[in-house]
């Protein structure tokens, strides 16, 4: 055989479907999976988000079958946000063993508590009328102290509700340590915390806001989450200090922009690293494709495994029974 020819060929690998399946290095699986789910206070019937197509604000009724399609396919777990009819300004709600979020949880945990994960979202946006994720200052600051107090509180009942996990995302310096506090003073010393310890005061944080009712009425949340321009050893920074409080799991959210933070998240976290594939990153992709520019289903598993790839152990997204019904 002359020289001239290559003795690597890559391509060897490459050349049938089972053939890249076989030697895939990156695997994508339905319990790896986090169905986030919005359910609102009052509906009689499931409230469509106009910017996030698919997804709907759910009634309980609604609600309980989401989360039984999502046991079927396997999903890994469901984080729940709640929205209330009367929002005031230290988020009373959140709080309520009678609000939206405890009755939810509560009904979900019965009815498939045992075949996924029940997760509460912990934080005061949704429930403030004032949109932030804290208590104010008399000028108008988020008041980073008197907040965590809220989020303890926030979280026992959460746990009372039946949540098997919370998941603080408000950004607070200290929110760890005071849930944890919490819940061990309350005995519920068995409920993990997975931390939103890495999250960007993001753009793509748009059709959210819309989903959860919950953008701020003044102002913006960047003297808390962080700047996109942040370094990685700033993220590291946040996570080793919401380990030394007692985070079970770490979160970086949003996801797509931040692949090489999960990367550097993965590489030092001794605890399993989730990652959210966030409301503006399903938009753009679902708009995109109701345009006929793009292959929905290739972008959607492409950009899962791009996530995974870089580093995440668990993804949260909105696609998440869709894909775990396709995998």
């Amino acid at each position: 055989m002359s020289a001239e020819f290559p003795v690597a060929r890559p391509r060897r690998l490459r050349r049938t479907p089972a053939m890249r399946t076989l030697v895939a290095g990156t695997h994508l699986h339905p319990s790896q999976l986090i169905l986030p789910v919005f359910v609102k206070e009052g509906l009689t019937e499931p409230n469509p988000v106009a910017s996030m197509p698919g997804v709907v604000q759910h009634t309980r009724d609604s609600l309980l079958k989401a989360a039984h399609d999502a046991a079927e396919a396997g999903v890994g777990g469901l984080i729940l946000f709640g929205i209330p009819a009367v929002k005031d300004a230290r988020g009373s709600a959140g709080d309520d063993p009678d609000g939206i979020l405890q009755k939810a949880l509560r009904e979900v945990s019965a009815e498939v508590g045992d075949a996924l994960v029940v997760i509460a979202d912990t934080c005061l946006d949704e429930f403030t009328d004032h949109g932030h994720c804290g208590l104010l200052t008399p000028d108008g600051e988020v008041d980073n102290d008197a907040t965590l107090q809220r989020y303890a509180d926030i979280a026992v009942a959460q746990a009372r509700a039946g949540a098997q996990m919370v998941a603080p995302s408000g950004m607070m310096d200290g929110q760890v340590a005071a849930i944890r506090s919490g819940l061990d003073g309350a005995g519920f010393a068995d409920i993990p915390i997975m931390s939103y310890s890495v999250k960007y005061a993001s753009a793509f944080y748009g059709p959210f806001r819309d989903a959860a009712e919950c953008a701020p009425q003044f102002g913006d949340r960047a003297s808390h989450q962080q700047d996109p321009a942040g370094t990685a050893g700033e993220a590291l920074r946040e996570m080793r200090l919401d380990l030394a409080e007692g985070a079970d799991l770490v979160m970086v959210k949003p996801a797509l922009a931040y692949l090489d933070i999960i990367a550097a998240i993965r590489a030092e976290a001794e605890v399993p690293v989730a990652a959210y594939q966030v409301s503006g990153e399903y938009a753009m992709i679902e708009a995109a494709a109701a345009n006929g520019w793009i292959d929905r289903e290739r972008m959607i598993m492409e950009s899962l495994v791009g996530i995974r790839r870089a580093g995440a152990d668990l993804i949260l997204t909105y696609w998440a029974s869709e894909v775990a019904r396709r995998l």
